[in-house]
This record gives structure tokens, sequence and C-alpha cells, in this order.
């Protein structure tokens, strides 16, 4: 793992002494919940000893907290063994993404299917794809009456998708991303699967939700993704998304209060840039402003017939469409190790991570278990 060579306020939101910021932290004991309240971190463990019992308790006042010192001089590291280091800020909530929520990765996805996960064949299904669709599916509503005329056309046309089916259906694809306390933060490395060779990152918001499905805060995450192995066939999607270190979460979730809420999530932009070791550099932009359900539609739709006792967050889809050619032409884009891949958003700040194998990853190798042995150890569950 290496560490951002900005500290970490340089990845904090532009307005981060005003906002309320919570995340986790390993002192050198193991996991506490923090919360950051005008500039200063408070370690929140004897209050509540889990994110998602900080989140229960409706916790957004350091009250009973420890005071640690103004988040402007602290050293939090992302590094095994630093003094304070800085975790994925959940733990408990189940790790949920919604697919195909935009018009643009609607149509990646319909192109990595046509194409058989070949990145040779891609370019020859996009031409065909465009020209059928045209620009038609960034103004359907899914699930309408035109929505319906559309799928019947396409149909007819032999294009028909079941990446369209979540696109411009009734029902959203809602999908479990990572096993619980899976996720890697900020400075984290992130993996991909080893024998993969058409991958991208994806850049998105993401929403917490407390056990009610009610959303309570927001921050930023990258839903790595296998190309090749999800465009061979749906069914590969466990094996495309859930990989060693493939999902990456922070720095921060920011809490809606005053200041920061739905709405500022609604209109969110988020940035993404890629560096190489090779020279190589590629940037990208989306806008929630475009997403074809609405934030809390797909909050719903992940609790239609479901309960998550501890919470969760929900990974809200991209826009981004990495199309830039990065060696050959034609290939389109891949990740290479040593990538630094950087999303950022004004309101959310900069999650920042970079890029290795799923085998080559730190591995994962404390989960529910560990954490409640080490709780009980500290004293953390009595009562």
């Amino acid at each position: 793992m290496t560490k951002p060579a900005a500290p970490i306020v340089s990845a904090l939101p532009d307005d981060w002494r005003s906002a309320t910021l919570l995340g986790r932290i390993d002192r050198g004991g193991g996991p506490s919940p923090v919360l950051i309240r005008h500039g200063i971190v408070h370690d929140m463990a004897r209050v509540a000893p889990t994110v998602s019992a900080l989140v229960a308790q409706g916790m957004a006042e350091p009250s009973g907290g420890e005071a640690l010192g103004d988040l402007e001089t602290l050293d939090l590291s992302p590094n095994a063994g630093s003094a304070i280091r800085l975790l994925s800020p959940i733990d408990l909530q189940c790790v949920k993404a919604a697919g195909v929520t935009f018009a643009v990765s609607a149509l990646e996805r319909v192109i990595e299917e046509g194409a058989r996960g070949d990145h040779e064949r891609a370019a020859e299904v996009r031409t065909r794809l465009e020209s059928a669709l045209g620009g038609s599916i960034r103004s359907v509503v899914p699930g309408s009456p035109e929505a319906a005329a559309l799928k019947d056309a396409l149909i007819a046309d032999g294009l028909w998708s079941q990446y369209l089916e979540v696109a411009i259906g009734p029902d959203a694809e809602i999908f479990t991303k990572a096993p619980v306390l899976a996720t890697v933060g900020w400075g984290a490395e992130v993996g991909v699967r080893s024998d993969s060779t058409w991958n991208n990152p994806e850049p998105e918001v993401v929403l917490l939700a407390d056990a009610n499905g009610r959303a309570v805060g927001a921050t930023l995450g990258n839903d790595v993704n296998l190309r090749d192995f999800e465009g061979r066939s749906a069914l590969l999607l466990g094996k495309a998304k859930d990989n060693n270190a493939s999902c990456s979460i922070g720095p921060f979730i920011r809490l809606f209060d005053d200041g920061f809420g739905i709405d500022d999530v609604r209109a969110a932009e988020v940035t993404l840039r890629i560096e190489g070791t090779d020279g190589y550099a590629l940037d990208g932009y989306s806008t929630m402003r475009e997403i074809s359900r609405d934030p809390e539609t797909l909050l719903a739709q992940a609790m239609s017939e479901h309960q998550y006792p501890d919470g969760f967050v929900l990974f809200l889809g991209t826009l981004f469409a990495p199309t830039q050619d990065r060696d050959a032409p034609g290939r389109g884009f891949t990740h290479k190790v040593g990538d630094t891949v950087t999303i950022a958003s004004a309101k959310l700040g900069t999650l920042v991570n970079t890029v290795t194998t799923s085998k080559a990853a730190a591995p994962w190798s404390e989960g529910i278990g560990a954490l409640m042995q080490n709780l009980a150890k500290r004293g953390l569950l009595a009562g």
C-alpha cells in the first residue's frame, strides 16, 4: 500500500470545516468510529463501538467522544502500522450497488455483451447500437409506456439486451458488491483479477442508509469492474464485481445536515483521473443529474423485500464509459498495475487508490468474528 503524496486534508470536501464527517480509524488497538465536527476528530468507540451502531443512535454530535485533535494536524495514514490508520468508513453495513443507471453505461454494458467480452469487437458493436438508438435512451423514463415502446422496437431489430431491461424496464439492477468489512478506503490499493484483460474503475456516489432504508449521508466509491468477465456472461457478475480489494469507499461519509442533503447528491458532479506509470492519463466527468432513476427510488428498490438491520450503503451507478484507447487503436481502456485512480466531488472530497491485482493486494483477513473479538477484548460490548 502506498500513501498518497498529499495529506488527508487535501482529500476533504471544499467546505469540510462546516461538514459533519463520519469514518473509521485504527489507533493500534482496533477499529473505532470517528465523528468530525468543525474539523475536530472525535473517537466515538466508547459511545458506539461501530459505525453501524453510531448511525442507529442517530449520533451527529460528538457528545461523549474522545477529542483527538484537528484533522488538519493529525497524521491519518492508510498504511498498516501507522499511529492513526484511516480505514474504510463503513463496517457492518451491507454493500449494495445499482447498475446500469445511466444511459451511457447502459450502452457500454450492451456493447460488452454483444462483443462477448472481446475488446477487439467492441467498436463494431458500438457503431451498430448507436446507429439504432441515437439519443433516444437518454430521455426515456424507466418503466414508462415510452420505455415499453422502445423495448418492442429494439426486440424487432434484434438489439434487445438484458442490460437494457434494467436500464429502462421497471426493475433496477441491485446487486451485492462486496462482503461486510471487505471494502478498502482512501489510499489503499484496489484490485483487479490477475486473469482479466479488459477492466476499468467505476467512479460513483454512494449513499449510506440506516436500517429503515433512510439515506443519512453520502460518500465516493470505486466499483471496480471487469468488462471481459461480465461481457462474456451476466452470470459472471460475481466474478466481475466481487474480488479482493475490488471495492473502495471514502475518504469519509458526509452526513446529511442543514448544509448538505439528498438534493446535493442529486446535483453532484464527479470527476475521474487515471494516471499510469507509463505516462498514460485519462480524464472523465459525470453528473448525477443524468441518472435515470432517482437515488431515493433506488434505495426503495433495494429495501422493497429485504431488510438490513445494520444498515447498508448503495453505489448509485456510473456515467463513466472508458472508450479512450490506451494501447492499440480500437482496444479502448484497461487498467495496468500501478495506475492511480482519483475520484473527486466538491462536497464529498477525493478518493485516491492505486491499482494492483486482487492476488497481490493485501489479503482480507479480519471479518465479523475478528471484529467482535476485538471489541469484546477492548470492553466495548458491555451492556
